[in-house]
């Protein structure tokens, strides 16, 4: 069996930090979001992995991930000319995947407990293709499963208005060799209105062809960063259940760290109060500051005389004498943030790469 683990797409809804860096390599409680998944595909013991990329991508992509050997598996890189929709990305790694069966798991979906158990039952139970569902408050804007009276998958649909219960399809789909019959031929899969060839499509195909589509219900918890808020959401989720919290640098006498804190190597805390769930990288400088809760604060990053919490600050940004409360933000990298002078008291703020701001 193989995986697919997509990095294209254009991350709209992440701008203006997707203006310049991939929504995928845009960290999550200090990690980068896709390791998540490529660390969730390997644990399910998945060694062959092909992650697909978009037109330019290839060196940067490439850099970034290796080959693969870090976790243990073995990547193969598959060029998507454009980002023509899900069931596209598949349809390019046709060739690359052999005839074996495969999942694709989305880049930026986080699945908290692990698909072995889903891997498994795909594996045993060999349908055609296997959707997985999750209960979700807010399914209309998601892939829904329509089911008959004998709880049979007939549909798939995509963002319904009414749908009839509160499950929707998270980014973890599995299918065997017979899906790409639904590219080819007269009765092939067309683009949706948006001109994208959806997800949904090659499912209904399935089925609509009398081939075996099964269903499976994903009871650990899922999470969707697409958006800013949610990504905010997400760190927080993580840093609550981060279990492996280390301190490689030692803070100073006169600084306190409390609860579940996790402070990288060469890191200098000075004066300053930390209060958990926290994690710092490495090479940070903090200062007379309150950091925490729930601030993820990525390496070469200097902080002083500031208060950060409920906060992703990402790698080499310089934090300087912000009086107020700096909350619920995004800080891109290599960005500067200082006081101007004005008395303040809160800030909610949503910063791309290079931004550099006077308060």
């Amino acid at each position: 069996m193989k995986a697919i683990i997509p990095t294209g797409g254009r991350g709209t809804r992440m701008q203006p930090i997707t203006f310049s860096a991939n929504k995928h390599f845009i960290p999550i409680a200090n990690k980068p979001l896709i390791f998540y998944p490529i660390e969730t595909v390997a644990d399910a013991g998945i060694k062959d992995i092909l992650i697909t990329y978009n037109p330019g991508m290839l060196t940067m992509v490439k850099n970034f991930l290796g080959d693969g050997s870090r976790w243990g598996v073995k990547f193969t890189y598959v060029l998507q000319e454009e980002p023509r929709g899900l069931a596209n990305v598949f349809e390019v790694c046709e060739k690359a995947l052999g005839g074996d069966v495969f999942l694709m798991h989305n880049g930026d979906n986080i699945f908290t407990e692990g698909i072995r158990e889903t891997v498994d039952y795909f594996l045993k139970e060999k349908p055609n293709g296997l959707v997985t569902m999750v209960h979700h408050k807010d399914n209309t804007r998601l892939g829904v499963p329509y089911f008959d009276e004998n709880n049979r998958l007939v549909k798939y649909v995509e963002k319904p208005q009414n749908p009839p219960h509160d499950f929707a399809i998270p980014g973890l789909y599995f299918f065997d060799q017979n899906v790409f019959q639904c590219f080819k031929g007269d009765d092939k899969i067309l683009p949706s209105e948006r001109g994208e060839l959806e997800i949904s499509a090659p499912y209904q195909w399935l089925i609509d062809h009398g081939y075996r589509v099964e269903v499976i219900e994903y009871k650990g918890k899922w999470l969707d960063p697409g958006k800013f808020d949610d990504w905010l959401e997400a760190n927080q989720y993580l840093l609550d259940k981060m279990a492996d919290f280390k301190m490689e640098s030692r803070i100073s006498a006169d600084s306190i760290a409390e609860d579940r804190v996790s402070l990288g190597k060469n890191s200098k805390i000075t004066a300053s109060r930390i209060k958990g769930p926290v994690i710092i990288g490495d090479n940070v400088e903090i200062k007379n500051s309150y950091i925490g809760p729930y601030a993820s604060i990525s390496s070469n990053c200097i902080v002083e005389k500031s208060h950060i919490q409920n906060s992703v600050i990402m790698s080499g940004v310089k934090i300087a004498n912000v009086e107020r409360q700096i909350d619920a933000s995004i800080i891109g990298p290599g960005s500067e943030l200082m006081n101007g002078g004005e008395p303040s008291s809160s800030l909610k703020l949503f910063i791309g790469e290079k931004s550099k701001i006077e308060i």
